[in-house]
């Protein structure tokens, strides 16, 4: 059954709007009881430009309209009082031509404790996932009329099928195995020719691509994981656009897109906006430039627009429940624009969180855009975290390069001991892989000793873990860099797969012992989460072994973790008697049946294996 592209708008958008109205409205609706007041409503109709726009609605109150150099786009700033009560605003329009409509907008009542609501931290662990390529509950959407990029499975970096029913359909896979949030790839509509499933070329903000559902899916899965104790992060993208999203045929106003619209290519050099002797020219070319030509380059200077992402940005947090947001290529766009959205952000939840992507191996790039950073421009940033790409680098390097004075596990300890720069480590995402690299199988030469060495380190070390869909399954791309190959289909997400992650049905011998590995560790985060939130402290390696300690000042335990590069060796542990000294008893807590036994002056470290104990009075 195919459903059309149409049919699919009038769906998603019958909650919001009465059929019968033809115009449309951003955002689509509202709640009452919001900390900010004000609300601009972007409205687009025939000849509505410059209009009047008169309520009668008690506690709404029409502030004024605000110029567009677009005849059929009228901004309206509205002020609701702490007094407005949920309800059908019915807003009355004249146009220039001495038409009158009527337009109905509701306000809703805010769900009980949505302003406190609770982001992720690092007692969390992630699972990104690409929803194309994760699991496809429902056939149905496979094809939607007026998509030209059509179901294709034998096409890499074609469309596959995945969807939002397939991620509730698994739910209690992800929960079992121990994961507390979800970050997907995008979902909102990409209306794109070709490439679509990736989701950053976004063409409709407000609604979810009916090929993965609907808005009403989106909020059925937020529900249906936090029954199962999982959150929802929503990856976000407020740099650029689809190719063929309306703003490129019809902006809502001048100065909306880049380069007025004509492609002009980023320089991708960051550290232009960081430079002391830099030039206005270089951060322009910088900021101002597009990704490729399908992804135009939003111009968020532009007050309105940055005022619509900002709206938006809360509008889903609201709807759907979110517990945080990934921001998509974070600092490509306008700094002042960026300080103005996550303040508004985190003054609206304040125990949301946000995580920035900012791909620099830097750390000094990284972290000045997290908050509680020293900047010496005098930047105010409201961003709880960023994502920890130089602890990315930093291990995957360590565990590859031979050992010496300068080198091996010296580079981890290095990027670590450098955590003084950031405004809070702790709020850091870190990962060993994501969907823009290769599968760390196969950065690590697809070397088992060293994937669980690394996967050791991820799940303990500071800051937020964050695991790739299919890691747990030895996921691979040997000899590729191709994305869709990196992307690859979960096994078991499609009918009639031959191998099964969710079941175990068919998975080898290595993926299985693979995915206890994953599961031992995730459900020791589980059972000491005041460790992995606590403090770190770690010691300079030595002889191939690096070794350091979780642990929280209100508990009577703490975590040893111990990377051993080299053959078997005895650690002498009276080198660690700054975290040892009043503890008695060891257990190796990675892998189950470890008995708890007396602290000697040594410990036992198998080679080339990363291992976790726990120590105890």
């Amino acid at each position: 059954m195919k459903i059309s592209r149409l049919t699919s708008s009038i769906l998603t958008s019958a909650f919001f709007l009465s059929a019968s109205q033809a115009a449309t409205i951003s955002p689509p609706m509202w709640w009452v009881g919001m900390q900010e007041s004000h609300l601009q409503l972007l409205i687009e109709e025939e000849g509505v430009g410059d209009g009047t726009v008169t309520t009668n609605f008690p506690g709404v109150v029409v502030k004024g309209i605000v110029p567009s150099s677009n005849d059929n786009t009228l901004f309206v700033d509205l002020e609701i009082s702490d007094d407005a009560k949920p309800g059908k605003v019915s807003l009355t329009i004249e146009k220039k031509s001495g038409d009158t409509i009527t337009l109905d907008y509701a306000l809703h009542a805010r769900q009980t404790g949505s302003a406190n609501r609770q982001g992720f931290d690092s007692k969390d662990t992630i699972y990104l996932l690409t929803p194309d390529r994760f699991s496809n509950g429902d056939t149905q959407n496979d094809d939607v009329d007026g998509y030209k990029d059509a179901l294709d499975r034998e096409n890499k970096g074609g469309r596959h099928g995945g969807d939002i029913q397939g991620i509730i359909n698994h739910l209690d896979y992800l929960s079992k195995m121990g994961f507390t949030q979800i970050w997907s790839m995008p979902l909102l509509e990409n209306a794109m020719d070709s490439y679509s499933y990736h989701g950053y070329a976004i063409t409709d903000y407000y609604n979810i691509d009916p090929r993965y559902g609907s808005n009403a899916d989106y909020k059925k899965l937020s529900v249906a994981a936090k029954e199962q104790g999982i959150g929802l992060i929503m990856d976000m993208v407020l740099n650029h656009i689809g190719g063929n999203h309306p703003w490129m045929n019809t902006a809502p106003d001048e100065n909306w897109i880049h380069h007025d619209g004509e492609f002009s290519a980023t320089t991708h050099i960051r550290e232009t906006m960081h430079d002391i002797h830099g030039t206005q020219f270089d951060k322009a070319a910088f900021n101002d430039g597009w990704f490729v030509p399908s992804m135009p380059d939003l111009n968020q200077s532009n007050p309105k627009l940055a005022t619509y992402l900002i709206q938006n940005a809360v509008w889903w947090v609201e709807y759907a429940g979110l517990s945080g947001i990934r921001v998509d290529t974070y600092s490509y766009s306008d700094k002042a624009f960026l300080s103005a959205w996550t303040h508004r952000l985190m003054t609206e939840y304040p125990q949301l969180n946000i995580v920035g992507e900012e791909w620099s191996v830097n750390p000094v790039i990284t972290s000045y855009w997290q908050h509680g950073t020293l900047r010496k421009d005098g930047y105010k940033s409201w961003l709880p975290g960023v994502m920890d790409f130089p602890l990315q680098a930093a291990l995957v390097t360590a565990l590859n390069e031979d050992e010496g004075w300068g080198t091996g596990l010296k580079k981890l300890f290095e990027v670590l001991a450098g955590d003084f720069i950031y405004g809070d480590p702790s709020k850091l995402v870190i990962f060993a892989d994501n969907h823009d690299m290769s599968r760390i199988y196969t950065q690590l030469g697809h070397d088992i000793d060293k994937w669980k060495m690394a996967m050791t380190t991820i799940l303990t070390t500071r800051g937020i873990p964050q695991i790739f869909y299919g890691t747990e399954l030895l996921m691979q791309n040997p000899g590729t860099e191709d994305h869709g190959i990196i992307r690859s289909n979960f096994p078991g997400g499609w009918k009639g797969d031959s191998s099964n992650g969710f079941t175990g049905q068919g998975l080898t011998p290595e993926q299985t012992n693979a995915q206890q590995f994953i599961r031992n560790l995730l459900q020791l985060r589980q059972s000491y989460p005041t460790l992995f939130s606590g403090e770190m402290t770690h010691f300079v390696p030595f002889d191939g072994t690096y070794v350091y300690f979780r642990h929280d000042a209100e508990t009577q335990q703490q975590l040893m973790v111990v990377l051993n590069k080299g053959d078997e060796k005895a650690l002498d542990i009276y080198r660690f008697d700054e975290r040892l000294s009043t503890f008695s008893q060891i257990q190796r807590v990675d892998a189950k049946g470890f008995a708890t036994k007396a602290l000697d002056s040594t410990l036992e470290v198998p080679a080339n294996q990363a291992t976790v104990w726990l120590i105890s009075k």
